[in-house]
Formats: structure tokens, C-alpha cells, sequence
């Protein structure tokens, strides 16, 4: 947008009308953009001046004192060759051109503002003449203010599985050498125990037995081949013993065709495991493991524990019977509640449900307040799990109480500091518009959707609209869409819109105005606008202002639209 500054033909003084009239001609002012926008919340000022021939006198200066609304901006000296001082020289007979530049944070006054200039010329120091002020673009499109401030809050999820797998885990014990079942160890409390459980699995019908494996094992004396069948035997022994107990039980899955044996011979792993645990001087344990470290060959390291005949006693009585066992490891899996059944305990017997069925629980049921319940029972049952405080903060943020929430952020993340929390606390102080601790939070959050669609707003807001666009992801939203439009990408920005919730609502239709606007498309921009009217009466005062419908000043029907 051109303007001509016609400084001297608009004075009233004579006498300053005719020393002006020799010392500066009309200069020409360029404006980029043509109207003023607001990025980042600040506005750019950028204007070529554009000196004609012989413009300046060689011993004159000029001060342009720009200003955009009411606030001045800097001001600019330009100096004729012969003149001094610290601005800016343009020689007399070629003329000449300056640019200026300008950043202003931006002020409310700014949006139905003007930019305009003014100045003084002086020769010699002294004042010549003050021009008057004159228009040189219009100011300001805020169009960036539109972004919605839905920051985003996450859930911590459980990790509840319905169909759980686990191992129950009995051991069989044997004399050296042997490996015949003994009378004594089907009486042990162990075995005792395995047979209840076995009974119980069979009355159990949430309880599949998928396979059962039985390791064999002999103590680390003895011939090494003779261990080895022996360990062999003892695993076949385990699976019988394991056979004829479930048939006590009436268990059908036990004694299926399901079992993995294996004999592992001599259990060196498990010897120092035994050794360390037990009661035995630790200077010996040392020098006991440095001969097991020592020979590798095992007649010489049998030899030489041998040749320490104290302590060889001791580990024949104390830590060898233990290494004489078959090792029975039944693999099952445990199918939880039905969804139903979960929503009844969690609401009304908590107690009965661990953690991670109470979270599970709390996703099945919709209304805000039994969830609410439900997390708070898990706080009081589980208070050093901060996933539930967490979650409550969230379900307080989505009632719109910020300060609650935030309360509730606070006290997950001094249970654990984690980044869902933190990402949570950086969307609270982005809604209090705190939006620098915001991104400093959510710098530490965890790559979430919602921080991803939180660092978005972030970036809109300080003008950086392609971060915008690619934090947003494959989000169609009102804000994707807006990113787009102040990225001048006008048919992804339709794109996103049409595809989002705000297709037909009063600021997705305000949106689509813009965009009509911007690609010199008056009627559907009246449209548009007419039809965001009729959902939200308060956009006719935006419109009558905005600055992106500067060029319906004149039409007609925007008038009537906007009176």
C-alpha cells in the first residue's frame, strides 16, 4: 500500500509552509504487510520511504515520528548530505530510499487502529516546519487471538489385564543319591499346600493350567554323569508324584499329557545361591566360591572342597540336601470380574479389588461423579500410587475447576514425579494463561497427544505457526485449522475445518469467513459471516472491526450485516 506524504501543501503557517517547501519534497511510504498484524503477541512495523530526486536539501533533516494508534513508535532522522547528525544520510539529486522497522507489543487499542506519520524538518538545528500527520496503513489483524485455550489433560492408565498369567512354583526334595519320592516330603507343609491349591484350581473355573515343567537338579558332588541321569530321574519322579496328587484332587488338567522335564544335572547357580544364605563363617563362603571359580573341571573342584573337610561336613548338611530336588513350576492363567461385576465391587466393596482393577474399573463407568468415587476410594486403599489423584485433577480440570485440579496434579506429582502429572500441571497454567511456565512444564511431559496438542497452542500463540501444524498432528480441529490459515495454507485449512467439530459452529464459520476473505471471495465471506452471526450475536462487533474484512468497507450488504 503506497502513500504519498504531502508535508508542506497542508500547513497553516506561511512562513513555515514556504522554508519547508524548498527543503523536502513528497516522500512515498510502503507498508508490509499492507494491514498491521499481530504475531507472537506483538506487531510487526516494516515501511520503505521513498525519497525522490532532489527530495532532501543537502543541509536539511527530517524526523519521521511514526505512531500506530496512540502509541509512538521509534523515530527515524534522515539527514541531507551536508546535514549532521546520527540518522540516516540520502543524497540530494538521486534521491533515495530508507527502510524501517519496528516491533511493538501489541495493545487492545491496536485492532481498529491506524499507522500514521508525522515530522519535523529542521536546517541547521533549527525547526523548519512540523508536518501534520497522515495515514499510511491500517492496524491490526489479531487473527491469532481466535485460538481456543483447551489445553489437554491426560489420564494415567492402569494396567489391568482381565486374563492374568502366573506361575505357582513347589519343590521335591530327595536323599543323596536318590530319587524315590520320600514319605516325609509329600508331608511337608509345601506339598500340603500345592495339593489345596491344586484342588482349588479345579473348583476354579477362572483358573487354566496351561503347562507344567519339572527341572531336575542333583547336589555338586558325586560322579558328573551319574548326576546327571539322577537329576533326569528326579524330574521324572516330580512329574509322577505331581500326577498322582491331582488325581487326589480330582484335578483333570494335571494330569494331562502337559508336561516339560528336564534334568539339569549338578546345580552350580543354585549352590552359591544356598551358600550365600546360609549361616556358615564368611571367610569360608569365600574361600568356598573361589575353589568353585578355580576348577572348573568338576572331580578337581569336588576333590579340592573335599580336602576342607570341616566345611565340606557343613555344606553335606546344611546346603547340599536343598540342591537335591525336582523343581515344579505349574504356568496358569487367572481370568478376572466381568465388566459388570468390576463396576459393582469398585462401587461398593473397593476393598476387595487391587489397584490397577480399581483404575480399570473407574474407565467403565460414564458418570463423572461414580467415577469420582471410585478414584477417591483407590487414593485412600493405594496412597502411594499417584495415579488416582492424578486422574481425579483430571475429571476436577474437565468440570472446569482449575484450581481443585491443580491441587490434585500437585499432590500425584509428589508422590511420583512423572510426566503425565507434569504435563497436566503445564495445561493448568496454560489456561491461566501462564503460557511460558506452560511450555517450560510441558517440555518435561512425555510426548502425549495431548502435550503434542497443548506445545500446539503454545506455538500459535508465539507465532509459530508451522510448529503449530506439526504438534497438531492429525488432529482436525478449529485450532489445526487456524494454524493453517495464519500459514497462508488456506485449502489444508478448509480441509481441517470441514473434517473438525467447528464445521458448522459460530467461530469455525468465522473462521471460514477469514478464509474467504483472504482469497478475495466477498460473497461467501458475507455468507459465512451471516450465518456465524445467527449462532453468536457477539461476532458482529468482532466483524465491524476486524481488520481481515477491511476490504467490505464498502460493500453494501457487510454494512448492513454489521451496523
Amino acid at each position: 500500500m503506497k502513500y504519498t506524504f504531502k508535508s508542506l501543501a497542508t500547513l497553516t503557517i506561511a512562513g513555515t509552509l514556504a522554508t519547508g517547501c524548498n527543503l523536502l519534497k513528497d516522500l512515498n511510504y510502503t507498508v508490509t504487510p499492507t494491514i498491521l498484524e499481530m504475531h507472537g503477541d506483538s506487531v510487526r512495523v516494516k515501511v520503505d520511504v521513498t525519497f525522490p530526486t532532489k527530495g532532501i536539501k543537502k543541509k536539511a533533516s527530517v524526523e519521521i515520528i511514526p505512531m500506530l494508534g496512540n502509541t509512538p513508535l521509534n523515530t527515524v532522522l534522515v539527514l541531507g548530505e551536508k546535514a549532521t547528525g546520527n540518522g540516516t544520510t540520502v543524497k540530494y539529486k538521486p534521491g533515495g530510499a530508507i527502510s524501517y522497522e519496528d516491533v511493538v507489543a501489541y495493545k487492545p487499542d491496536f485492532e481498529a487502529s491506524e499507522l500514521t506519520v508525522s515530522g519535523r524538518v529542521m536546517k541547521g538545528g533549527v525547526e523548519k516546519m512540523i508536518t501534520p500527520s497522515k495515514k499510511i496503513a491500517d492496524g491490526t489483524i489479531i487473527t491469532p487471538y481466535l485460538v481456543n485455550k483447551d489445553f489437554r489433560v491426560t489420564i494415567a492408565k492402569d494396567e489391568h489385564k482381565n486374563i492374568r498369567t502366573d506361575i505357582y512354583t513347589t519343590y521335591i526334595n530327595y536323599l543323596k543319591g536318590k530319587s524315590n519320592l520320600q514319605k516325609n516330603e509329600v508331608e511337608k507343609e509345601s506339598w500340603k499346600s500345592f495339593e489345596k491349591w491344586l484342588s482349588d484350581a479345579q473348583n476354579n473355573p477362572k483358573i487354566k493350567i496351561n503347562s507344567i515343567s519339572i527341572t531336575g537338579y542333583a547336589s555338586p558332588e558325586g560322579e558328573e554323569n551319574s548326576n546327571n541321569t539322577l537329576s533326569t530321574d528326579r524330574a521324572n519322579t516330580g512329574k509322577i508324584a505331581s500326577i498322582d496328587l491331582a488325581k487326589k484332587v480330582k484335578n483333570d488338567a494335571v494330569q494331562k499329557e502337559i508336561y516339560t522335564l528336564l534334568g539339569k544335572g549338578e546345580d552350580y547357580e543354585g549352590f552359591k545361591v544356598e551358600l550365600q544364605k546360609s549361616t556358615m563363617n564368611q571367610d569360608e563362603k569365600q574361600l568356598v566360591i573361589r575353589v568353585l571359580e578355580m576348577y572348573k573341571d568338576p572331580i578337581q573342584r569336588e576333590t579340592e572342597m573335599r580336602n576342607m573337610a570341616k566345611t565340606f561336613t557343613y555344606l553335606d548338611e546344611k546346603v547340599f540336601p536343598k540342591l537335591r530336588r525336582a523343581e515344579i513350576k505349574v504356568s496358569y492363567e487367572t481370568t478376572g470380574h466381568s465388566d459388570d461385576t468390576y463396576q459393582m465391587i469398585a462401587k461398593t466393596t473397593p476393598e476387595k479389588l487391587n489397584v490397577e482393577e480399581l483404575l480399570y474399573a473407574a474407565t467403565l463407568v460414564k458418570e463423572t461423579s461414580e467415577k469420582t468415587l471410585i478414584y477417591n476410594a483407590c487414593e485412600t486403599l493405594y496412597p502411594n500410587d499417584y495415579r488416582a489423584f492424578n486422574n481425579v485433577g483430571v475429571l476436577l480440570y474437565l468440570q472446569g475447576k482449575f484450581s481443585e485440579a491443580e491441587t490434585k496434579f500437585e499432590k500425584a506429582n509428589a508422590i511420583n514425579s512423572n510426566p503425565i502429572t507434569i504435563g497436566n500441571l503445564g495445561a493448568v497454567a496454560g489456561n491461566k494463561g501462564d503460557f511460558k511456565k506452560a511450555k517450560t512444564l510441558l517440555s518435561k511431559a512425555m510426548g502425549s497427544a495431548e502435550t503434542n496438542y497443548n506445545n500446539g497452542i503454545i506455538a500459535i500463540v508465539e507465532g509459530n505457526y508451522p510448529s503449530a501444524i506439526s504438534n497438531f498432528s492429525d488432529n482436525k480441529t478449529f485450532n489445526k485449522s487456524l494454524a493453517q490459515v495464519l500459514n497462508k495454507e488456506f485449502d489444508e485449512a478448509t480441509k481441517t475445518l470441514e473434517a473438525s467439530q467447528d464445521k458448522n459452529s459460530a467461530q469455525g464459520l468465522y473462521l471460514k469467513a477469514i478464509i474467504a476473505a483472504r482469497t478475495d471471495k466477498s460473497d461467501e465471506t458475507i455468507n459465512f459471516l451471516k450465518n456465524a452471526i445467527a449462532k453468536d450475536a457477539a461476532f458482529k462487533a468482532k466483524a465491524k472491526k476486524d481488520r481481515e474484512f477491511l476490504k467490505l468497507n464498502a460493500n453494501q450488504s457487510f454494512i448492513d450485516l454489521v451496523k
